[in-house]
């Protein structure tokens, strides 16, 4: 296991190459709130980790947050050894995350 941080790890192999999947992908061309490649790296490399996910089948996950273009961006990323996988980006809400998006909100 390594002793870099999950947001040194994600930073580290987003330097390297970042590659979306075709979920995140739809997910960034949503029309009503469309985010950009450039909101996704602000995400990843001045955003915070919000949550993350050691047993998720795309392997070791991480959920950040982060500003884009004015507004808070989600962006969930797994780090791997040449490249940083984006899993999916969305614009969170209200209605399922606390004021500040750090925290969701229960039923």
């Amino acid at each position: 296991m390594s002793e870099l941080s999950g947001l040194a790890l994600i930073r580290l192999a987003a330097a390297k190459r970042i590659i979306y999947s075709q979920h995140a992908v739809d997910e960034m061309l949503i029309e009503d709130l469309p985010v950009s490649p450039d909101e996704v790296r602000l995400a990843i490399f001045h955003g915070e980790m919000v949550e993350e996910y050691p047993e998720d089948k795309r392997g070791h996950s991480y959920l950040l947050t982060g500003k884009g273009s004015g507004r808070i961006i989600h962006v969930v990323c797994a780090p791997k050894d040449e490249y940083l996988a984006i899993i999916t980006v969305y614009v969170p809400s209200l209605e399922r995350w606390e004021p500040g998006f750090r925290t969701r909100r229960t039923r």
